[in-house]
């Protein structure tokens, strides 16, 4: 029970600092918030228990945005909820308060949104990164984003794809900093769990083994000096990782600096070893 207490704080730990790195983009594009200025606010809103807020920011100096991150189902979350709107209007008194929970568990979500009493109904938003479309994330194109999108809905896209194309734009974004690309791997290895997605993200991880070679950035993945050595096999290999996420020779050319001819002649090879 502890260890597993464990594994579920440590993806609300990496989901919070996720969350806080992108708030803005998370407010305009998954909230569906309107928002110039999104300003962390870092009041002293602890308590007794040790229960801080997630996320809180004042958006805009008009309002109050409040984010809790949840990955397991909690009955009694409308009252927490409820207990951090008082604690945050406290502070906040002259502003109103929006408050949303992001539930990024693996389990159905089951928690209520409100809480009913005799004379009055609290209520706040739900938002369940499972029906969020991934596509919304990637396209933010920031790493915090692309390893949250892991928890998003795939739609009818190919996973193995969608995971590959993840970890090649993570990869390009820590460039020739290894020990950071590690850490981007490490927290979206954490999160692919509550998907079931940790094979998917093995494989992506070793289709990038195959194609960066010489470990360059930028997508060139070694060709240009393979190709200044004359070695052709490191070309075709290069070719073959690429076409794993990008299919039109003509841009694989682009992306390599190479005659497109050369590039057809391979796709077709590929395309008929298929058959």
């Amino acid at each position: 029970m502890q260890r597993e207490k464990v594994k579920k704080n440590k993806k609300d730990i990496i989901s919070k600092e996720i969350i806080n790195s992108i708030i803005k983009e998370l407010a305009n594009e998954i909230i569906g918030i309107n928002a110039n200025n999104v300003n962390i606010i870092k009041d002293e809103l602890q308590r007794i228990e040790d229960r801080r807020a997630d996320v809180v920011a004042k958006v805009d100096n008009d309002y109050i945005l409040h984010i809790e991150i949840q990955n397991s189902n909690d009955n009694s979350m409308p009252l927490r909820m409820m207990r951090y709107y008082t604690d945050i209007k406290f502070y906040h008194s002259n502003l109103p308060i929006h408050q949303y929970l992001i539930y990024i568990g693996k389990s159905k979500l089951t928690m209520k949104n409100e809480q009913k009493e005799k004379k009055f109904t609290y209520r706040y938003d739900i938002i369940n990164m499972n029906e969020i479309d991934c596509e919304k994330l990637i396209q933010i194109d920031k790493p915090e984003s692309l390893i949250l999108s892991i928890l998003c809905d795939f739609k009818d896209k190919d996973k193995q794809k969608v995971i590959n194309h993840i970890i090649l734009k993570l990869h390009q974004h820590a460039k020739e900093n290894e020990r950071k690309f590690r850490e981007y791997m490490i927290m979206l290895e954490e999160l692919s769990k509550n998907r079931n997605l940790e094979k998917f993200v093995e494989k992506g991880e070793e289709m990038l083994t195959e194609i960066n070679y010489e470990t360059l950035p930028s997508f060139n993945l070694g060709i240009r000096k393979g190709m200044e050595k004359g070695i052709e096999k490191g070309i075709e290999k290069g070719i073959k990782g690429i076409y794993l996420f990008e299919k039109d020779p003509k841009k694989i050319a682009q992306i390599m600096d190479i005659d497109e001819k050369l590039v057809n002649i391979i796709v077709s090879n590929l395309k008929e070893n298929k058959k």
